[in-house]
């Protein structure tokens, strides 16, 4: 008969090793929060280069799931002007200018490459 006992648990343990997998997930969501401001930066319309140069992200990690944000922090009178640019607006005189879908072209190619190096991970593994 072979029997196992042990004394103690493993909490510290695998708070270390929780803590090393988050290292891990935000060095490679680094990857992807680069690529992501990258393609949205060349993808906003320029006028002054406000918008496109305003681009950044934000990793986020909570109940075991990591998370990127991206933002554009131009602002103008409490508006953020890439949502104005993307969804379109009124003007002062009772006008329209029509948006112009540039966000989800940009960042589409990005979230399908971290979705197929996510597959290849788990097919790897």
């Amino acid at each position: 008969m072979i029997t196992f006992s042990h004394v103690g648990d493993f909490s510290k343990t695998e708070k270390a090793l929780l803590n090393m997998q988050k290292k891990s997930n935000n060095f490679i969501l680094n990857k992807y929060g680069e690529a992501g401001v990258a393609a949205l930066a060349s993808a906003t319309p320029v006028n002054t280069g406000l918008t496109a140069n305003s681009w950044s992200y934000v990793i986020t990690n909570s109940s075991g799931t990591s998370k990127i944000t991206f933002t554009n922090s131009n602002v103008k009178n409490g508006v953020n002007i890439a949502i104005l640019l993307q969804y379109g607006h009124g003007t002062g005189t009772g006008g329209w200018v029509n948006g112009y879908d540039y966000i989800n072209p940009a960042i589409k190619p990005v979230f399908d490459k971290m979705a197929e190096d996510a597959w290849k991970e788990v097919v790897n593994q």
